[in-house]
């Protein structure tokens, strides 16, 4: 007997998810936990393992096109076999899904239909199929639509909650950075002979951590109307990637050396574009760090990841003329902005903590 395999709910909060790509065809035959496809949620992209060994009767889901939790993705069953006709009910009772739109587009005699199909399901049933109008233009030209999905609409989702949920401030600062500069220079060679890319990120991170000892309320969240304080510190890296901004997470820093920091850094990045980072690499953050400044810009106002406390921006990297002991010297400053919820942390408390974060990466004290 034929048997349907279903997108599962995994948990995580995750209600649907994008087919990226199959690796079978109708016909094929397949060996249990063989992957079927990819499936892009908007956590990660993932493996869909096969559940058996069979033969695939029919892919009831198309690249590109979403399916949501409980929805049959593929029927497998033996050769020549014919799909029960439960599994035909089942899908004719889906009559009202959207099976096309129209687009309205210019031709010399004014404005006409074009019927552009957005899904193909040769299902007939007794009811009509809704066709969506979408217009090509708006009262003052043409426009493209791109549909938010995936990692950049589950991100619109989170930005919105934190939006609503937390009352942003955001403190603004800059710290001399000359001795952390000549530091890594030296470090660099050594990191070389592991293979390892060394940036400052690590170093900042390890300073972060000892201002977060000391000021605990900045490593934290509020849940159920308590402030739940972490006892451990683990740090969210936002990584600007082509389907949208990804957080994955180095955890337990302060068990880590630089070295080690920097190699996870690298590897989580690099999963995350080439969109193979697994799901528990994205979750328990305590506190995040966004480094706008690899692109450019001095200050920002970052969002706070939600349900954390605070978040820092790096800035870019510049030289900068002070004044010292009465003179004029070049110094190497590092732009950066805290943005932090106000329902747990006031403005003195922040500022204190910002010059821990100087004092640290100043004088190299981890």
């Amino acid at each position: 007997m034929s048997y349907e395999f279903k997108f599962p709910d995994v948990g995580e909060g995750i209600q649907e998810g994008e087919i990226v790509k199959w690796l079978v065809k109708k016909g094929d035959k397949v060996k249990e936990d063989q992957v079927l496809g990819q499936i892009e949620t908007d956590k990660a992209v993932v493996d869909m393992p096969s559940p058996k060994s069979g033969t695939i009767l029919e892919i009831k889901v198309k690249e590109g096109e979403t399916v949501k939790v409980g929805e049959t993705l593929v029927v497998i069953g033996e050769k020549n076999e014919k799909i029960s006709s439960k599994v035909i009910k089942e899908e004719t009772k889906k009559g009202n899904a959207v099976v096309g739109s129209l687009e309205e587009a210019k031709t010399a005699g004014g404005f006409n239909f074009i019927q552009k199909s957005s899904q193909k399901r040769e299902i007939e049933t007794k009811e009509s199929p809704k066709l969506v109008v979408k217009r090509k233009y708006d009262l003052y030209g043409y426009i493209d639509r791109i549909p938010i999905k995936g990692i950049r609409k589950a991100t619109a989702e989170k930005m919105s909650t934190a939006n609503t949920n937390t009352a942003h401030v955001t403190h603004m600062d800059e710290v001399y950075v000359d001795k952390l500069v000549s530091l890594r220079e030296k470090d660099k060679k050594l990191a070389e002979k592991k293979k390892i890319k060394l940036t400052f990120l690590p170093y900042i991170i390890k300073a972060l951590i000892k201002s977060l000892k000391e000021f605990p309320l900045m490593n934290s969240s509020i849940e159920d109307n308590e402030i739940i304080v972490k006892k451990y510190y683990s740090f969210g890296i936002a990584v600007d990637s082509e389907e949208g901004l990804v957080v994955p997470v180095v955890k337990i820093a302060d068990q880590k050396d630089i070295f080690a920091i920097a190699k996870e850094i690298k590897k989580l990045a690099n999963d995350v574009r080439t969109r193979k980072v697994n799901i528990m690499d994205l979750k328990g953050s305590t506190f995040t760090i966004t480094n706008v400044g690899s692109i450019g810009g001095l200050f920002s106002t970052p969002i706070v990841n939600y349900p954390e406390t605070a978040i820092i921006a790096l800035g870019r990297m510049y030289q900068k003329p002070v004044v010292v002991d009465n003179n004029i010297e070049i110094r190497q400053v590092l732009p950066f902005s805290i943005t932090f919820d106000h329902r747990v942390v006031d403005g003195a408390y922040v500022a204190r903590f910002s010059n821990k974060f100087k004092k640290s990466l100043e004088n190299l004290k981890w």
